[in-house]
């Protein structure tokens, strides 16, 4: 058959084996290895893989040296993530939402490449801490943090009730400084 595999689009021709990427190469898989240490893998190209060793020899057979360690045990910066729109950062205790990582190529670790993980939400629609407190603290009266927070219902009433007479803006200055209370889309402060 003169079909290519669906790998082949990750495989570089000639390089370096050890560099490869991990779709590129199959490993046996040593689980006896201590976590957090040095291990040695013994590794095989894929079929129609081509690559070679330093002294620019075709391998086929070669070791891959990494950290004994589950890819879902990487540190964040190892793997990519998909990111929820939907999820209030600004709630107690602090939301989460189930997200799909997929580890990059360049690192080799033992499982799935692809896993499931629970994160917090954290995404920012452009909201500063600083600019809403001093707002609560000069215009709060007239409810002006709470319309830049984009909470309108609050703003409205605050204006109209004269900040509740002076209570309410001593209030949301102690919330607001706190970090209680938050912008209206859920997301977190610059």
């Amino acid at each position: 058959s003169t079909e290519i595999p669906a790998y082949m689009t990750k495989c570089p021709s000639n390089g370096l084996c050890r560099r490869l990427p991990p779709d590129c190469m199959t490993c046996n898989t040593n689980y006896s290895c201590v976590y957090g240490k040095p291990a040695t893998f013994d590794c095989k190209v894929k079929p129609h893989v081509h690559c070679v060793d330093e002294t620019n020899h075709e391998q086929e057979n070669f070791t891959v040296n990494m950290t004994c360690q589950f890819c879902w045990q990487l540190a964040t910066t190892d793997y990519v993530c998909t990111n929820s729109t939907n999820c209030m950062t600004v709630s107690c205790p602090r939301q989460r939402y189930n997200a799909t990582c997929t580890v990059r190529d360049h690192i080799h670790c033992l499982g799935n490449r692809v896993f499931p993980k629970m994160l917090y939400c954290n995404w920012t629609g452009g909201y500063k801490w600083s600019t809403a407190l001093a707002l609560s603290i000069t215009l709060g009266g007239f409810g002006a943090d709470r319309f830049y927070l984009g909470q309108w219902r609050e703003g409205l009433g605050k204006l109209f009730s004269f900040g509740g007479l002076g209570i309410w803006t001593l209030i949301d200055v102690l919330l607001i400084g706190v970090g209680y209370v938050g912008p209206a889309d859920g997301s977190l402060y610059i």
